[in-house]
């Protein structure tokens, strides 16, 4: 993988991470706010950690940093626009890392078959 794909899934995962929990925090008020937090919290972090996860493991060697950095981004993010030190933060963290982290092994295992089946079929 290039530095490029990295320096974009890096863009991706900041605005997912940073940037959508501070327009929940900022443009959305009252029992809208909460309801924008729970689907961040519980649809689409958690859907985009699988994602990151999965990208990450057509190159697990190189790209593994990248489900750890969207984890450390998310800490960050809600941190900064919700509550500092809260640790329930901390959890949705770690589950967002072990999501990305079983996702990534998930494709590469599925990845390295695929290329084992591959190269009995060629010889």
């Amino acid at each position: 993988m290039t530095k490029k794909t990295y320096i974009c899934w890096l863009g991706i995962s900041a605005a997912v991470m940073l940037a959508l929990p501070w327009m929940a925090a900022t443009f959305i008020k009252g029992d809208g706010g909460m309801a924008a937090c729970f689907l961040l919290f519980y649809a689409i972090n958690p859907i985009y950690s699988v994602i990151i996860g999965a990208f990450a493991g057509k190159d697990r060697k190189h790209l593994w940093g990248l489900p750890v950095i969207s984890a450390i981004l998310f800490l960050i993010g809600t941190w900064i626009f919700f509550d500092m030190g809260e640790p329930a933060f901390i959890r949705y963290g770690v589950i967002y890392l072990a999501l990305g982290a079983a996702a990534m092994a998930v494709s590469s295992i599925f990845r390295n078959r695929k290329s084992e089946r591959n190269s009995k079929a060629l010889s």
